[in-house]
């Protein structure tokens, strides 16, 4: 008890107040800026945190990944263009909301499903993380490889329309992903001479010229369309939120479970916690029809898994100095710098410190709301601005956005070339949404086949002798055929009638 109440005063003092406040804000501004992710936010608070305490340091990581991974999902309601690329996944559905006039209920449930998500998360880590660091330890790359595989046939899943173009999409982005040097023989692949292309093609600036430069270019061919949705009031966000959660209380637990899961999954992280969750919801919802039309549940359940996925994240990180993703690996660094060093040791050594970083977890995701909202009332002032006028803004974001990514012009190309490429995919019906998820995973999938491949000496049914993965294989397997099967079965039985 002694340590827990030295924790609340290492963080309910001036200072760490202070620095969680001003963390919460610059999360919420570089989250909304297409470009600029949440892991470049705790990139750029690293400098800032050399001349902290160990408990302020890693309280602006926290508090600033957090609202930045939220606010990534302003823009993308708004303006079809996701902040984050955990935000990806739904951006879709959410702009198709507020083109119908629900931009509130979007922007509502966003914002307290990803509390929700946030706060279960962190629970699960104050009483679990040993345990579950355990387990994740048993994944290895045979675990990964039907992992990674689940989660491209969740880009088939969310499909609207047509499954054969979602299939055709995501073997688009996976053939992008080969693109460069970052291959486990690092011998450079389609880069046809080009230096730059060595480095592969970044996901930032695709992701932005597939949602935001074709947005702007369907905009440019024609100008009226959808032009009433940016004179649409925003009302309470607030309003009808209880109702969402006794409807959806099952979705948002279900994703909660899913982002914490996947989080603590080293090298998993947000992004494909969110996609993975918002296939689940349209496979398992009643009115699957109505996911890509601007139906809520889809965006409850993967709002709450991204959000729980950070506080995953960490349980591997703190454990046993693991990165759960990129955010993770940097405050390893950080922990590492402050004397923290990640470990079973740590809980021993250093528990005051250990209960402050949770305490300081709860209270970022509760200032998420008063922090969500005020960012919520200022981003609807974008929508009193005329298209004419916003979309020169939203490409000059785009571009400075993406060129600060490396410092590079060709970043700025990277997302011209693939605007021209999600108009003429989305004017002919491909989504483009399955593409930005190919690029995510496509090097995990390869990285973890090969890998695989070299252990079991070339033998398939390796693949199948692990428990986990023999499981994971299996519920993949019969996702892909089960389709087919039950046709199967149900031409059998009307030839027997």
């Amino acid at each position: 008890m002694a340590d827990i109440a030295t924790a609340f005063g290492m963080v309910f003092q001036p200072y760490t107040l202070s620095v969680i406040l001003l963390s919460a804000a610059f999360g919420l501004l570089v989250g909304a800026i297409p470009g600029l992710t949440a892991t470049m936010a705790t990139a750029l608070l690293v400098p800032v945190t050399f001349f902290m305490p160990p408990v302020p340091a890693i309280a602006a990581i926290v508090t600033a990944t957090a609202m930045a991974i939220f606010s990534g999902d302003i823009p993308g309601a708004l303006m079809r263009i996701p902040g984050t690329p955990a935000s990806a996944a739904y951006t879709d559905e959410s702009y198709a909301m507020t083109r119908k006039g629900q931009a509130e209920t979007v922007l509502g449930a966003d914002l307290a499903f990803s509390v929700i998500g946030g706060l279960f998360g962190t629970v699960v880590l104050v009483l679990s993380a040993p345990q579950l660091a355990e387990i994740a330890l048993k994944f290895s790359s045979f675990e990964y490889f039907w992992l990674v595989l689940l989660g491209l046939s969740s880009a088939v899943m969310i499909t609207v329309g047509d499954p054969l173009k979602g299939v055709v999409s995501l073997l688009l982005g996976l053939l992008i992903s080969a693109i460069g040097l970052d291959n486990p023989a690092a011998y450079p692949r389609f880069t046809f001479g080009s230096i730059e292309l060595l480095g592969s093609v970044g996901l930032i600036p695709m992701m932005i010229g597939m949602f935001a430069i074709s947005e702007i270019l369907r905009f440019a061919v024609e100008p009226q369309a959808k032009a009433q949705i940016f004179k649409k009031q925003i009302g309470n966000v607030f309003r009808g939120l209880w109702g969402l959660f006794r409807r959806y209380r099952l979705q948002a637990l279900r994703g909660s479970v899913l982002g914490t899961v996947v989080g603590a999954l080293p090298g998993a992280g947000a992004d494909i916690a969110a996609w993975m969750a918002y296939a689940v919801s349209k496979k398992l919802s009643r009115e699957p029809e109505k996911f890509g039309t601007g139906h809520v549940e889809g965006i409850v359940e993967a709002g709450a898994a991204n959000n729980s996925a950070l506080a995953g994240a960490w349980i591997p990180a703190l454990v046993f100095g693991i990165p759960g993703d990129s955010i993770t690996a940097i405050v390893i660094g950080v922990l590492y710098i402050k004397g923290m060093n990640p470990g079973p040791m740590i809980f021993i050594n250093h528990p005051e410190n250990i209960y402050a970083v949770f305490i300081v977890f709860f209270l970022a995701n509760l200032l998420m709301i008063p922090f969500g909202w005020v960012a919520i009332k200022a981003a609807k002032r974008i929508l009193h601005i005329p298209r004419n006028i916003l979309m020169p803004i939203i490409l000059l974001f785009c571009v400075v956005g993406s060129f600060a990514i490396n410092n590079t012009v060709f970043a700025v190309s990277v997302i011209l070339v693939f605007g021209l490429a999600g108009y003429f995919m989305e004017e002919n019906g491909y989504p483009v949404a399955p593409a930005i998820l190919g690029v995510i995973l496509g090097s995990m999938l390869e990285e973890n086949f090969i890998s695989s491949m070299i252990k079991s000496d070339g033998r398939l049914l390796a693949f199948f002798e692990r428990p986990i993965a023999a499981g994971l294989g299996i519920l993949t397997l019969l996702i892909w055929f089960w389709p087919l099967a039950s046709r199967g079965l149900r031409t059998v039985s009307r030839t027997r009638t």
